[in-house]
């Protein structure tokens, strides 16, 4: 049933510019899917999906596909985009980002793979970065601004 929905899913994204979960849920249903809100907060962290701007500027799910051979810079232009600003609390980067773009951003570092990440947890405009150290926190800012300001 899994392997179905998230099928469905990139289906949905695919047909639709859908811009919340609910929304998601909603299309969900209306193709036979009995989802909470739960079930598809799994399937999008499941299948990557994070939120774009669309030329319109409203935002909308899309999934980020590993295969293409352009995807750091895809990835770069999403951090760049969402990025807002950060700060350093001892090894914990605290990153603020527009608002609704926390996902993707996170989604971004964390497939630009920097070794100084243990891991991300994002809301929608702020994103907490563990790092290993206070030394490697300095270094990861380091990095991100050189990214940003390019």
């Amino acid at each position: 049933m899994k392997k179905k929905r998230h099928q469905k899913i990139v289906d949905i994204l695919e047909k639709y510019d859908v811009e919340t979960q609910e929304e998601l849920a909603g299309y969900l249903r209306e193709a036979g899917f009995g989802v909470t809100q739960a079930t598809v907060s799994r399937d999008i962290r499941d299948l990557k999906l994070s939120k774009v701007l669309t030329k319109e500027g409203k935002q909308k799910y899309v999934i980020l596909k590993q295969e293409d051979g352009y995807m750091s810079e895809r990835y770069v232009r999403v951090l760049r985009e969402g990025f807002f600003s950060m700060e350093m609390a001892q090894n914990i980067l605290v990153v603020k980002t527009v608002s609704g773009m926390a996902m993707a951003v996170a989604a971004a570092l964390d497939a630009l793979k920097f070794p100084e990440i243990v891991g991300c947890i994002a809301g929608d405009d702020t994103i907490m970065i563990a790092v290993r150290t206070v030394e490697e926190t300095k270094q990861l800012m380091e990095k991100l601004h050189t990214m940003i300001e390019k």
